[in-house]
């Protein structure tokens, strides 16, 4: 199989991939837009594309660098097989949730596929864990480490936020007439938009950091900077996929958790638009749906606690837990099979 054509598929998949990630993490942005009543859903995931699709082209590449260099294997044409792999890997346990209707994280599944190619393919030394930049003299988080933090942090920090937010709004708002929710869903439309953009920069740069890595295995020159064109691709890609949807997951998200008003969505796209700004900045790539379904749980813990539908909470945790071992088992597979065929 020649390196063009391998290369063509890495990037066919990759794009695939984006699909589905728009299917599941657009789904996180819009459901509580939906839900409260300020948008319809056709208005809510227009909205989303759009602002989306200009994260994604304007956003930088600090998430792209971090996810490139989680593979330390010398990038020649054996990386691509690896790679694609990986991707179909991650493709397929999407599609798996997406059916099933689960808000898994696509990060997750990236980065379980990414691993579990490379380690059947090279081994355990030719992933970059980070664990003695963390545990060294600068106490540095990189790699794996620094990815597997942001994980973790991210939804904590988006039901701080919330909770906070949320807290705050019951006080000022305690003797305000019904009718300001007309003016909360209002508002919404601008923070709905940032949320929207943020998903767009973190998430788009993950795929831009595994093209960047395949074009840089295919000998193409300008493959470790990122060109413009992939981001505007895998924006252009993740565009379809947040206007296709993944109703299902909209719906777990948007009424299974908490039964949300108008005060609770603002608070909460608030709480996650912040959040993932922050994390681009820094350069970690995090979960868009990790950081919706914390916000959510924070504003229905600040307004009653017992309301909030924590058994769902247990079912994506549970998810979360299993899609990068799951992801990376799949990879391994594919590398396997695709070993055998060529």
């Amino acid at each position: 199989m020649s390196t063009e054509l391998i290369l063509i598929g890495v990037i066919v998949v990759a794009l695939i991939f984006t699909l589905t990630n728009g299917l599941h993490d657009a789904s996180s942005v819009v459901a509580t837009f939906i839900s409260c009543g300020a948008a319809n859903p056709i208005q809510a995931t227009c909205l989303a594309a759009i602002f989306g699709f200009i994260g994604a082209v304007i956003g930088g590449s600090a998430v792209a660098n971090t996810v490139s260099a989680i593979v330390t294997m010398t990038t020649d044409a054996a990386l691509l097989n690896v790679l694609l792999a990986g991707m179909i890997g991650a493709v397929i346990w999407n599609v798996v949730t997406w059916k099933l209707g689960l808000p898994s994280s696509s990060t997750h599944a990236l980065v379980g596929g990414v691993v579990g190619a490379v380690l059947v393919s090279r081994g355990a030394n030719y992933i970059l864990w980070g664990w003695s930049d963390l545990w060294g003299a600068n106490h540095l988080l990189v790699g794996i480490t620094k990815i597997v933090a942001a994980l973790i942090l991210s939804p904590l920090m988006g039901f701080v936020v919330a909770f906070l937010l949320q807290t705050v709004s019951n006080i000022l708002l305690r003797n305000a007439n019904f009718t300001i929710n007309r003016w909360i869903k209002n508002i919404q439309w601008l923070i709905a938009a940032l949320l929207a953009y943020s998903h767009g920069t973190n998430d788009t740069q993950k795929i831009v950091g595994i093209l960047s890595l395949a074009l840089a295995a295919a000998n193409y020159p300008f493959g470790q900077i990122a060109p413009v064109w992939i981001s505007a691709l895998g924006g252009g890609v993740m565009f379809v996929g947040t206007m296709l949807g993944g109703w299902s997951i909209m719906k777990t998200i948007g009424r299974g958790i908490y039964a949300i008003r108008p005060i609770h969505s603002l608070n909460s796209q608030l709480a996650s638009g912040g959040s993932i700004i922050l994390a681009t900045i820094l350069g970690a790539p995090v979960s868009t749906t990790h950081v919706v379904v914390g916000s959510i749980a924070g504003v229905g813990s600040a307004e009653e606690f017992r309301m909030v539908n924590w058994n769902i909470g247990k079912e994506i945790i549970i998810a979360w837990c299993i899609t990068i071992p799951a992801a990376a088992i799949v990879a391994a597979m594919v590398y396997y099979i695709l070993g055998y065929i060529w």
